[in-house]
């Protein structure tokens, strides 16, 4: 089915960008599942788009922000995995652009694309005295934010019990009940650390930061960008009392995921009620995803889907994907186009008619836009993704995969849950896929020494081409 799109237009809609962190793509109710509750997400898919196929640009965290803000194959930029690079400054950034615009633009929660001090340490690299992954979000457009490097725990996210911690997640510190500094702090736009109103639920504590930037932007008139990265369902997971009654018949692991997925949930409807009361709901586009797979070891569902976090098989980037936006998509609809997080970017820039120009760099992703005014049923563009150890290669029914230069091929619609290689029956496509990816591959090593653009912080970070197609290397580090 195509979308409807609507005749009433305005130029700059007000534009939000919500993602989740480990959200498995069967973890939510519109995708199936029976236990975890998220209404107001299922409110979401009921009202806009649901996209069956949505993509995140790589099997972990920082490498699917990158993408993101940039609308290119994080390879491209050196983020290979989570800690690893940094979203580099001479890259041109969707609130860069926004910005030029007339947007305000502000990011919520987790950032994960370079250190936010290099005064003291914090989180998983910043430190005194390391500048040359200093990176916060000022330097890449936005006039305000409230994040954190990395992870932290999903309720009172600056503590960790004294005596019970565990990395997977714990039951929420009782009153009184010893604990210690987390580790990784919340700072501002100007690298202020925060030190107010931060127990309790961190998707609400992030909420209370980003109701008030929207409201300011609403009430001087201003178009918005507010990008709200949570952290849940990222381990280590904590729910409130509240989302741990919910799940009471459930054991403690559960409780504690599902709780923090549901108290997320909450905070989406919350600030769909705001845009309501503020008269601005209608032109809003508010996208919702997550930024990889369910990690190992927690509660979270791939569902049918091979593998998680972690792989490029499908149950490590297949993801939930969202979007409502009642000016324009005025009927709901379901797509079984592959869409991906580098798609954002452009599919902005065409919505506001932002001339190419002004990115020089290459773009990975393709405009939805087409898809939103029922012009395009299938995608024009096959999606590469690279991911160290790991590439794969699909357009709307292949799918190359290959680990350790060890390929498979796959189709897609007939095969979601990738059993049986068909690269013997299907050798056509399947030396056709393999050269393409080799070529994608080779585009993003370009892009990657500077040959686009300047080379400062290439120089700087000292960082080494990482070639995909190869096992993967060992001093990767993947903490998050």
């Amino acid at each position: 089915m195509v979308g409807s799109f609507s005749a009433v237009a305005q130029s700059k809609p007000n534009i939000i960008l919500l993602m989740a962190d480990d959200l498995g793509w069967a973890d939510t109710g519109f995708n199936g599942n029976k236990i975890i509750k998220t209404p107001n997400l299922d409110k979401m898919a009921k009202e806009g788009v649901r996209f069956n196929r949505f993509y995140s640009a790589s099997a972990e965290c920082s490498p699917t922000r990158a993408s993101v803000l940039t609308g290119r194959n994080p390879f491209r930029i050196g983020v290979y995995e989570a800690n690893s690079g940094i979203l580099r400054p001479e890259e041109i950034t969707l609130p860069e652009l926004l910005s030029g615009e007339g947007y305000t633009t502000g990011l919520f929660g987790k950032w994960h694309l370079g250190t936010l001090t290099h005064k003291e340490k914090d989180a998983n690299r910043g430190k005194p005295g390391n500048l040359k992954e200093f990176n916060p979000p000022v330097m890449h457009g936005y006039d305000c934010a409230f994040v954190t490097e990395s992870k932290v725990p999903t309720y009172d996210p600056m503590k960790k019990p004294r005596d019970r911690f565990d990395k997977e997640g714990w039951d929420y510190l009782k009153e009184n009940e010893p604990f210690e500094p987390f580790g990784t702090a919340y700072w501002d736009i100007n690298g202020n650390k925060v030190t107010d109103n931060l127990d309790g639920d961190d998707s609400r504590v992030i909420m209370d930061r980003a109701i008030p930037f929207v409201e300011q932007a609403i009430m001087n008139s201003t178009p918005f960008l507010a990008v709200i990265w949570f952290h849940s369902p990222h381990m280590p997971c904590v729910a409130g009392p509240k989302y741990q009654e919910m799940y009471k018949g459930q054991d403690s692991k559960m409780r504690n995921y599902a709780g923090s997925i549901t108290a997320l949930d909450e905070q989406v409807g919350r600030l769909r009620e705001i845009l309501k009361d503020r008269g601005v709901d209608s032109n809003t586009m508010i996208w919702f995803c997550s930024d990889n797979g369910p990690e190992d070891g927690s509660p979270g569902s791939a569902g049918i889907f091979r593998e998680r976090k972690h792989s490029l098989h499908e149950g490590g980037v297949r993801v939930p994907g969202l979007l409502v936006w009642p000016q324009k998509i005025a009927h709901p609809f379901v797509t079984d186009m592959p869409c991906v997080t580098s798609d954002y970017l452009p599919t902005i820039m065409e919505v506001l008619k932002i001339k190419k120009s002004k990115v020089s760099n290459q773009l990975d992703g393709i405009s939805l836009l087409p898809l939103l005014e029922g012009r395009m049923s299938a995608r024009p563009k096959p999606i590469g993704f690279c991911f160290p150890g790991q590439v794969s290669y699909c357009n709307n029914q292949y799918k190359l995969y290959a680990q350790d230069g060890v390929y498979e091929l796959y189709d897609i619609l007939k095969d979601p849950e990738e059993k049986n290689d068909i690269q013997l029956e299907k050798s056509y496509i399947f030396k056709h896929f393999k050269k393409n990816i080799n070529q994608f591959v080779l585009s993003c090593k370009l892009s990657f020494e500077g040959k686009e653009n300047e080379k400062a912080s290439y120089e700087r970070l000292n960082q080494k081409w990482i070639d995909p197609t190869l096992p993967k290397p060992r001093q990767i580090k993947t903490s998050e």
